[in-house]
């Protein structure tokens, strides 16, 4: 599957939707706690990435599996830790603190890219993460002061996703500019492997009501499994900060439906904040559009 740059734009604007969902559902878990809530969520991704995969690349899937090659592993070990930094992150402190700290993504992958691929920047991405670190940061100062005991330690380790997902777009792009053609794709099956094997021995005993164990469920297929996979075809075509840049659209939405969903009002600074974020991804991406059809 290979998406135009516009198709790869607006298809990822969907995978954020989906992703911005994780926060909402959350909050209507009756019994499940911690690592527990981690363990379900990809637990199920698992299940369904065993059918999605085979019914989307065929059966052939397995025997193609890149064992023996490093970025499959190093993808799949990111992946975990995405998977599972967020979800302890949610049941730490509130939604909208988890998300504004994954919004520092931007910074890492530029950071990285730049230095280990030796990207050439435009300008206008490097305004349009400036203007988002600001943004970042007013709703960042903003949840501070709101003196929760779990926000500092739920962000620090929320900030281990920005990190990994940083370390994931770049290894996408570094695979496709040595022309290896590697499909990454079933490295999130291994992420989800990996976050589900390393959760369950923390998990017990078990406290999940059936209501839990089916929402997770949902989450595992809807908001993890399929999301992550089309992201990943979506990153063979567009840069690794443009990914990371798109991706803010997660915190916007995310706190968006915790407000609607769940009776979590973020203040007026976490509101405006946000507008700076998603008006840096309207700038750069109508500024780019505009550069592409001159």
């Amino acid at each position: 599957m290979r998406l135009t740059h516009g198709m790869a734009v607006l298809t990822m604007v969907g995978v954020t939707i989906l992703w911005s969902t994780a926060g909402v559902v959350t909050r209507y878990l009756t019994h499940a706690q911690g690592f527990e809530v981690n363990f379900w969520r990809s637990f199920f991704t698992l299940l369904s990435l065993l059918v999605i995969l085979p019914l989307w690349q065929g059966r052939g899937v397995w025997s193609r599996l890149p064992w023996r090659n490093p970025y499959f592993w190093y993808s799949g070990i990111c992946w975990s830790i995405m998977f599972t930094a967020f979800m302890v992150a949610l049941t730490l402190t509130a939604v909208a603190n988890v998300l504004i700290t994954l919004a520092v993504g931007p910074l890492f992958t530029a950071l990285i890219t730049r230095i280990f691929l030796g990207h050439q920047l435009p300008l206008r991405t490097w305004v349009a993460i400036v203007l988002a670190g600001l943004g970042i940061g007013w709703m960042f100062g903003s949840q501070l002061s709101l003196g929760d005991p779990g926000f500092l330690i739920g962000s620090l380790v929320a900030l281990c996703v920005p990190m990994a997902g940083a370390v994931q777009w770049t290894l996408t792009q570094k695979s496709e500019s040595e022309g290896k053609n590697l499909d990454l794709v079933p490295s999130v099956l291994l992420g989800a492997v990996i976050s589900t094997l390393g959760t369950w021995p923390l998990s017990m005993p078990f406290q999940a009501s059936a209501q839990d164990i089916g929402l997770l469920a949902l989450l595992g297929l809807f908001q993890l499994a399929i999301p992550c996979v089309i992201a990943v075809v979506c990153a063979r075509v567009l840069k690794a900060p443009e990914v990371s840049l798109l991706a803010l659209l997660e915190v916007v939405f995310g706190i968006a439906l915790a407000w609607w969903g769940a009776n979590e009002e973020p203040q007026l600074s976490v509101l405006l904040g946000g507008s700076l974020v998603l008006g840096a991804l309207l700038m750069n991406h109508w500024l780019g559009w505009r550069q592409n059809n001159v």
